[in-house]
């Protein structure tokens, strides 16, 4: 539908919009992309909600105002995280449901998040596509939304705080006697948890120590991202000087998070997958698990092991989830801390994991050091490595074509993934990055994945 003459807008990625205020997206955009969403999926009632970045509410306006002329209602959440407006999305059964954020981007970017009814996502396969394309025809003068006629009824507009509704959900994961009062350094990273934060400390035996628990969009202290290693300092720190039994972070829009241990370490997010996989299959041997190309071999282990089924898919939040219903998955996880639970209609979470994660260390008695060395040891990894390379494309099947003929196994699903006997290695381009991932993990081999890290980086640079 979309015309063969058409590109989506540069700002329509794989899964979702995001781009710089206001030189790729705009309010314009906004408003045209609000039709749009109206020609894909024809809501009666959308579900909107946007972060504390200072563009929100223009952006947000002009959406409302695209929504309304076409005879749609609108449930304004407010300020939330993204994973509010999923759950609002399917409590209230809506058509559709909007989040306007640009997550651990800079501050001078935003972007929309797009889920169908049920929080069902809309990504570059389910509709995305077409509506860039049909965008971009908008904002030149013409095209489908040009001849959409507007409604003779205006839709409505409601404000609804759904936060007692969301709350009740999430404590609904565990059980609060089972809890111990855990002391947690809880950094917000000046984004959309704190305010939840502060809402669910009032229910749970756990002590919190905040930082920066008040969303502020001019992002004093730099973006919020977590995963990158020079914004752990603070929380590792913090976690040390209090004598914590757990640190979290969370980025902007808390869609994911993020644990540092007792000992101020940082925990890469794929052990993690592990753990919560194998909680997830508590009681219901046989579950599905989803979980991402990029590390493998401790999530395939650990889901084995406690009896479910692993399922590999490619990254990505939308694919992920899309994935998720299709195989009514009990949980899916992606060492980038993306976290998708069945009960929560299939959606990613950024608080669900760590309520977990402290009932799994109230039960157990061990610290999250103690509960996760022995995978590390098992299954040691690189860490997530980027590259910016002249020529990506070029660059992994370079890499492919050195390394193919002595492995095992190759596998091009998401990026390249190459196995051996002794380790492996998956090389991807970024879907919302100028820059190539690498990621290496060995079997309990230290100094071969030192070795092999090296030999990967060399090929892919071209330096062989």
């Amino acid at each position: 539908m979309a015309g063969d003459m058409w590109e989506p807008l540069p700002s329509f990625k794989a899964y979702d919009v995001r781009g710089r205020v206001p030189d790729d997206l705009d309010e314009d955009i906004a408003y045209w992309t609000a039709k749009a969403l109206v020609l894909l999926a024809e809501p009666r009632r959308v579900v909107i909600g946007r972060d504390m970045r200072l563009s929100g509410p223009n952006l947000q306006e002009a959406f409302c105002k695209g929504l309304r002329e076409q005879g749609v209602d609108v449930v304004d959440l407010g300020l939330v995280g993204t994973e509010q407006v999923y759950h609002a999305t399917f409590h209230l059964d809506a058509g559709a449901g909007v989040m306007i954020t640009a997550s651990h981007n800079p501050a001078d970017y935003n972007g929309m998040k797009f889920v169908r009814e049920q929080g069902i996502p809309i990504s570059g396969d389910t509709g995305l596509v077409d509506m860039g394309a049909w965008v971009a025809q908008a904002v030149a003068g013409s095209g489908p939304l040009r001849d959409m006629t507007a409604s003779t009824q205006y839709g409505d507009y409601a404000f609804m705080d759904l936060s007692t509704a969301y709350i009740e959900h999430l404590l609904g994961y565990v059980e609060l006697n089972e809890l111990r009062p855990l002391r947690i350094v809880a950094n917000g990273g000046d984004g959309m948890a704190g305010p939840v934060l502060e809402l669910l400390r009032g229910h749970l035996p756990l002590e919190f120590l905040p930082m920066h628990w008040r969303p502020d969009g001019s992002f004093p202290r730099g973006v919020p991202n977590p995963l990158l290693p020079e914004n752990r300092a603070a929380t590792s720190q913090a976690v040390l000087a209090a004598g914590a039994d757990l640190g979290i972070a969370w980025d902007g829009d808390f869609d994911r998070c993020f644990f540092f241990d007792e000992k101020g370490a940082f925990v890469e997010g794929y052990y993690l997958v592990g753990l919560l996989a194998q909680e997830a299959l508590r009681g219901r041997k046989g579950g599905r698990i989803i979980h991402d190309p990029r590390l493998i071999w401790n999530t395939v282990e650990m889901v084995r092991d406690a009896g479910g089924i692993p399922i590999m898919n490619k990254s990505g939040h939308a694919f992920i989830k899309e994935r998720m219903r299709r195989e009514d998955a009990l949980y899916g996880g992606e060492m980038s801390a993306h976290h998708y639970f069945r009960d929560f209609s299939y959606c990613d979470s950024g608080m669900i994991p760590w309520l977990l994660v402290t009932l799994l260390m109230s039960r157990s008695g061990q610290t999250l050091s103690e509960m996760v060395r022995e995978r590390q040891e098992r299954f040691p990894i690189s860490g997530e490595i980027n590259l910016e390379l002249p020529d990506a494309a070029a660059a992994l099947a370079g890499l492919k074509a050195s390394l193919a003929p002595d492995a095992l196994s190759v596998n091009e699903m998401d990026g390249v993934s190459l196995e051996f006997e002794r380790w492996r290695v998956n090389v991807r381009s970024s879907n919302t990055e100028p820059v190539v991932r690498v990621n290496l993990e060995t079997r309990g081999d230290r100094s071969l994945l030192e070795e092999k890290t090296e030999e990967v980086l060399y090929i892919l640079r071209g330096e062989e």
